[in-house]
């Protein structure tokens, strides 16, 4: 299999531990944002990464999105379960998975890049890397404005999780489903910026655990340890 990624996505990373919780073989292939357009919109239709191509016979010829990725590994390959056995539970899980897909994920980014574009920016002060940066600015409209509505929306969300991952050692259920690796996955470039380091540290030792039991290197900000 080849998952078309950006290196640094936290939704590509969603993808990557449920291929690693799966324990399935895989390659990856680091597009360029902006040129990866040519590669993934002939394939998908969409501009969106990540894209899983299964390459083997009898299967669809690429998947796009996250979660679409979920779910097609879960056919491909039903053990170890991304999905909980109560129907009750699993739901609960895909609606999880879908608040942070859509709302905690997106805050995620917009906190984040406005971080590497100000007193984050000596983390890779390379020109590739700023060009980057301003791109994905420009293309989500992420200014001072924004980012204090996602930081207020992380704040909340960050309630919610604190309350489940507190009380259990995963959001929904009594093991790993989708929700925990969508929010180990989306919440972590948030390991860089330091006021979440020091305000949420039960919040990434349980991101690294996840990627530990996802065999996934760790993200950015958490590796040192």
């Amino acid at each position: 299999m080849l998952l078309l990624q950006f290196s640094t996505s936290h939704y590509c990373r969603k993808a990557r531990l449920a291929l690693g919780y799966k324990q399935i073989n895989y390659k990856s292939e680091n597009l360029t944002p902006g040129l990866h357009v040519l590669r993934v919109k002939p394939l998908t239709g969409l501009k969106t990464l990540p894209v899983l191509l299964p390459e083997l016979e009898g299967q669809p010829q690429a998947i796009a999105d996250s979660t679409q990725i979920f779910k097609y590994l879960e056919s491909y390959q039903p053990e170890p379960s991304l999905f909980l056995p109560d129907y009750k539970q699993q739901t609960e899980a895909w609606m999880l998975e879908d608040w942070l897909d859509e709302s905690i994920g997106t805050a995620t980014r917009f906190v984040y890049y406005q971080f590497r574009a100000g007193e984050g920016k000596q983390i890779d002060s390379s020109l590739a890397s700023q060009i980057i940066i301003s791109v994905v600015r420009q293309q989500y409209g992420i200014d001072k404005a924004s980012v204090e509505l996602a930081a207020s929306r992380l704040a909340t969300g960050l309630e919610e999780l604190s309350i489940r991952w507190q009380k259990s050692e995963y959001l929904v259920g009594n093991k790993l489903s989708v929700a925990d690796i969508a929010a180990a996955a989306l919440l972590s470039p948030l390991a860089l910026i330091p006021q979440y380091r020091q305000g949420y540290p039960w919040l990434f030792q349980r991101i690294r655990q996840i990627h530990q039991q996802c065999s996934e290197p760790l993200p950015p900000g958490l590796s040192e340890k």
